[in-house]
């Protein structure tokens, strides 16, 4: 019976630890601010500075419309005042506010924060105060989240100070604060203060981060709030180049510009003008200006104006019972208009005598197929 009554009390005091999380956690991710991270300062009723304040990112209130002595503040970003930009910071800023209250498991811590070493979590505060120095140890994890659930207020001594070691972020430091937070003069505080109500920076204090009211005012007196510097892990960027500029630029440029040029100017020149040129001109101009003009002109109107008006009428109807008809073939030319009427009875004594050595041609040959 005391054996079991240990465990029961080991297994109780275990599941105690559990619920209530008194164990940091290593593996937190980070509390997504949205447009906030552009701002330097948010507020929600007003801004007011005393002295040559620096401000590296933007200036902004909503719903209230006042930052005042800007002269002599500065501001390297923009400012806006009861704009739409300023609307969507806000509204990221409570969604960011919600994100880190909400966060689990988490380690409850007394209220002094001064003197203590801290690794990656979450840490539950009621009413948080620093004197002296916080130191933040990372543990060699660039991306280590802190996050402080604070309950009520955040109040610095003056000169206290928050500082890393083993490569800590500060963009990766939450206070979560559930009504308002002071910093002391001469403060040096790390992180992203989001603030409930309002924010307070006496003399000389500097945050490297961001302080973000969500209802109240931001307070500034010659404070200078640096933009956090964020480390990146160390794996990723060794990943990323190493494959992909090595595969690419190798295989392109080699095969493309070695093929085209060669054959295309080659071909194409040589065998077009040699041939088409050369055959055409050559054949045409040779031959039809020759022949045609020649022939043509010499036999056709020599012979057929002087013969036919002339010998028609006079040699036909001289002797029609001689025999065959053979003026047609034996008719000759007459050259000349005034002497065609002598010649006709030597033409006609010629044509008998054709037709009686015709006959008795015939006649004879008719004899000797007889005889024989």
């Amino acid at each position: 019976m005391p054996a079991l009554a240990a465990v029961a009390a080991a297994s109780a005091a275990a599941a105690v630890l559990i619920v209530s999380g008194t164990g940091a956690s290593a593996a937190e991710a980070p509390v997504g601010l949205g447009t906030a991270a552009n701002f330097s300062v948010l507020a929600g009723s007003e801004v007011t500075n005393t002295g040559p304040t620096i401000l590296e990112q933007s200036l902004g209130v909503h719903p209230g419309s006042e930052a005042t002595n800007f002269p002599p503040g500065t501001v390297a970003g923009e400012i806006h005042l009861a704009d739409g930009v300023a609307l969507q910071a806000k509204d990221d800023l409570t969604t960011a506010y919600n994100d880190a209250a909400g966060r689990t498991p988490f380690t409850n811590r007394p209220p002094e924060l001064g003197g203590a070493t801290l690794t990656p979590g979450v840490y539950r505060i009621g009413a948080a105060q620093l004197t002296g120095q916080l130191t933040l140890n990372s543990q060699n994890d660039p991306a280590a989240v802190f996050i402080f659930q604070i309950a009520s207020t955040l109040i610095t001594a003056a000169n206290s100070s928050v500082v890393f070691i083993n490569g800590a972020s500060p963009c990766n430091v939450y206070w979560q604060v559930g009504s308002s937070a002071t910093l002391g003069t001469g403060t040096r505080f790390v992180g992203n203060i989001l603030a409930q109500t309002s924010i307070s920076m006496n003399t000389g204090a500097t945050l490297q981060g961001r302080a973000l009211a969500q209802t109240g005012a931001v307070t500034l007196d010659t404070n200078t709030i640096n933009t956090p510097a964020c480390l990146q892990p160390t794996g990723s960027p060794t990943t990323t180049p190493t494959g992909t500029p090595t595969g690419q630029p190798t295989g392109t440029p080699t095969g493309t510009p070695t093929g085209t040029p060669t054959g295309t100017p080659t071909g194409q020149p040589t065998g077009t003008p040699t041939g088409t040129p050369t055959g055409t001109p050559t054949g045409t101009p040779t031959g039809t200006p020759t022949g045609t003009p020649t022939g043509t002109p010499t036999g056709t109107p020599t012979g057929q104006p002087t013969g036919s008006p002339t010998g028609s009428p006079t040699g036909q109807p001289t002797r029609t019972p001689t025999g065959v008809p053979t003026p047609s073939r034996t008719q000759l030319p007459v050259t000349g208009a005034s002497g065609g009427g002598a010649l006709v009875p030597v033409l006609t004594g010629l044509g008998s005598l054709a037709v009686a050595t015709g006959a008795s041609l015939l006649f004879l040959y008719r004899r000797r197929t007889s005889e024989s």
